[in-house]
C-alpha cells in the first residue's frame, strides 16, 4: 500500500506540472550533430556495394509539421527559409537545414525541455523541397535541372533521362557522383549493373546539389552501342538524326533519319530492366538512303565517325560478318551527326558481288545498257541478281529482222578499273545460273549485234549510195535545162 501511494503522490506531482504522464518514452534531448554530419553514404572511389539507405537532409523550400505532445499552441506547419531555419512559437528561430529528421526532432526537443519537461516532438515532412542536380558528358541535354513534383527522391537513371538520355558514346561504367560533402565528394557508379542485373546500389537517390558526370567511352564496340541504344537510359525516340553518307554510295550526301521506335516489352524503365526499340536509325537504313552500296563497295572495313564530347571517335563495321552469321551488332545504331564511310575494294570475289547484290543495303535496282539491234534500246533498270536474257526480255527483245539472236557481247567495269568483253551465245531456254546466262552487275553493258544479213545489206546499201547520189544529182540537172521546141 505504501508503494502504491507513493506512486499516486509521484503521479499527481507530474500531473500538477503539465508533464504528460507517458514522459517516459520522451525523445531525450542530446547535442545535435554539426548540420553537415550525415552520415557517409559512399567511400570514395568504386564499391561493389556503394549505395546505403540515408536518411533525408533537410533544405530551404521544405515545408514540416511539427507536433509537441500535448501543447497544442506549438504545433503546426513550417517553411525552411532562405536562412536555413523554421520559427517556432515559445523558441524562435531553429538551424534545420543538413539535418535529418531525427536529428531535427532530438534538436527541438532540447530548445523547448527550458519551456517543458521532457517534451515529446515528432516531426513530419510534408513536402519536400524541388532537388536541383546539374548533369554532363555523354547525355543528349547537359545542363542544371530541377526535380520537383513526382520526381521528388529521384534516383540517378530518372535525372539522365530528364536530360534527354545518354548518347551512344557513354561509359556506363564510369559514371562519377560528386556531392559537397568532404568525407564522400566523388563516387564511381557501373550503371553497366544495372542494366544487366538490375542492381539499384547502381542508381542512388539524389541530393540537392548533386553533379553527374557520364564520361565519354575511349572506344566503342557495336555490341555496345546497340545495348545502350536499347536500354531505358537511352533518348527517346520519334526524333530525327542527320548523318553523312560518303564513299562507295549511290547517292552520297547528308540525310536525315527518323526514329520510329516504342516500347516493345511493356515495361516503363524505371527498374533498371532493359527495352527494346524498333526502327532505330541504324547503318543499313543510312546505306539504304543513301541510293545502297555499289559494286566496289568493301563492307568489310566501314567506317562510323562519332562527335564526343572528347572530340571525334572512330569504329569499324564488318557487314559482311552480317550476311554470313547473321551479327545484328555490326549493323551499327546511328546518332546525330555521325559520318559513315564506305570505302572502294581493291578486289572483291566475283561469287561475293552475287551475294551482296541481294543484300538489305544493296540497291532495289540496276542499271543495264541494251543497244544494238534491240527492240527498245537504252537504258533498262533491273533487280539485283537479273541474269542476261531476263535484260534482253526487259528490252523488248531482238529486233526479228535485223539482229543476230545467236550471241550478244557483255561489257563489265570490274571493281579494280579494268573492263572485260566476253561474247555470250544466248539461249532463253536456259534456266539462272547457267554459264551462258550470267548475273548482270550495275552499269553492265550488252551489245546485240546485226545478222549477216544485216551486214550484207547495210554494206550494199553504203556502196550503192554515191551511185544514187550521182543519178539523183544527174535528174536534177536534167530538171534544169530547157527543152528545145520541136518543129
Amino acid at each position: 500500500m505504501l508503494v502504491r501511494c507513493v506512486g499516486c503522490s509521484l503521479t499527481h506531482l507530474i500531473l500538477s506540472l503539465g508533464v504528460p504522464l507517458i514522459s517516459t518514452l520522451a525523445v531525450q534531448a542530446q547535442t545535435p550533430p554539426p548540420r553537415n554530419s550525415a552520415p557517409p553514404l559512399f567511400q570514395q572511389g568504386r564499391s561493389e556495394n556503394p549505395v546505403h539507405d540515408f536518411p533525408y537532409l533537410l533544405g530551404v523550400g521544405d515545408r514540416l509539421r511539427v507536433d509537441v505532445f500535448g501543447v497544442e499552441k506549438y504545433t503546426g506547419e513550417q517553411l525552411v527559409l532562405t536562412d536555413g531555419t523554421i520559427n517556432l512559437q515559445g523558441i524562435g528561430p531553429v538551424s534545420v537545414a543538413g539535418l535529418t529528421l531525427p536529428q531535427t526532432q532530438t534538436l527541438i526537443a532540447q530548445r523547448y525541455s527550458s519551456l517543458l519537461r521532457q517534451p515529446i516532438i515528432t516531426i513530419t515532412l510534408i513536402a519536400p523541397r524541388p532537388v536541383q542536380v546539374a548533369i554532363a558528358g555523354e547525355v543528349v541535354r547537359p545542363g542544371s535541372y530541377n526535380l520537383s513534383g513526382t520526381q521528388q527522391f529521384s534516383r540517378l537513371s530518372q535525372a539522365i533521362l530528364t536530360a534527354g538520355g545518354i548518347t551512344q558514346s557513354a561509359d556506363l561504367a564510369l559514371v562519377q557522383l560528386r556531392r559537397d560533402d568532404p568525407r564522400q565528394p566523388v563516387v564511381t557508379l557501373n550503371l553497366e549493373k544495372l542494366l544487366d542485373t538490375g542492381d539499384l546500389n547502381q542508381d542512388p537517390i539524389l541530393r540537392d546539389g548533386d553533379s553527374i558526370f557520364i564520361p565519354t567511352l575511349t572506344t566503342f564496340e557495336p555490341s555496345q552501342v546497340r545495348e545502350m541504344a536499347s536500354s531505358s537510359l537511352a533518348a527517346p525516340p520519334n526524333q530525327s538524326i542527320q548523318v553523312v553518307v560518303v564513299g562507295a554510295v549511290f547517292r552520297p550526301g547528308a540525310y536525315s533519319l527518323s526514329q520510329d521506335g516504342g516500347l516493345t516489352d511493356g515495361g516503363d524503365g524505371g527498374n533498371g530492366l532493359k527495352i527494346v526499340k524498333s526502327n532505330l536509325p541504324t547503318l543499313t537504313r543510312a546505306l539504304q538512303t543513301a541510293g545502297g552500296i555499289t559494286n566496289m563497295a568493301d563492307i568489310r572495313n566501314i567506317e562510323v565517325q562519332r562527335l564526343t564530347q572528347t572530340g571525334v571517335k572512330t569504329t569499324k563495321v564488318n557487314l559482311w560478318e552480317l550476311l554470313q552469321s547473321g551479327d545484328i551488332n555490326q549493323d551499327l545504331f546511328l546518332q546525330q551527326g555521325d559520318t559513315v564511310i564506305v570505302p572502294s575494294a581493291t578486289e572483291i570475289n566475283p561469287t561475293e558481288l552475287e551475294e551482296l547484290a541481294s543484300a538489305s543495303f544493296s540497291p532495289a535496282t540496276i542499271n543495264v545498257n541494251v543497244v544494238g539491234e534491240i527492240k527498245q534500246p537504252g537504258l533498262v533498270q533491273v533487280r539485283p541478281n537479273t541474269p542476261l536474257n531476263q535484260a534482253l526480255l526487259a528490252a523488248g527483245g531482238f529486233d526479228s529482222i535485223r539482229s543476230n539472236r545467236g550471241t550478244v557481247e557483255l561489257i563489265r567495269l570490274n571493281p579494280n578499273g579494268s573492263v572485260t568483253r566476253r561474247r555470250i551465245q544466248v539461249d532463253f531456254k536456259l534456266g539462272n545460273a547457267q554459264a551462258n546466262n550470267p548475273v548482270l552487275h550495275n552499269n553492265d553493258v550488252i551489245i546485240v549485234n546485226r545478222s549477216v544479213v544485216s551486214r550484207i545489206a547495210d554494206t550494199t546499201s553504203s556502196m550503192l549510195q554515191p551511185v544514187d547520189n550521182a543519178f539523183t544529182f544527174y535528174r536534177l540537172i536534167e530538171s534544169l535545162i530547157p527543152k528545145k521546141n520541136s518543129d
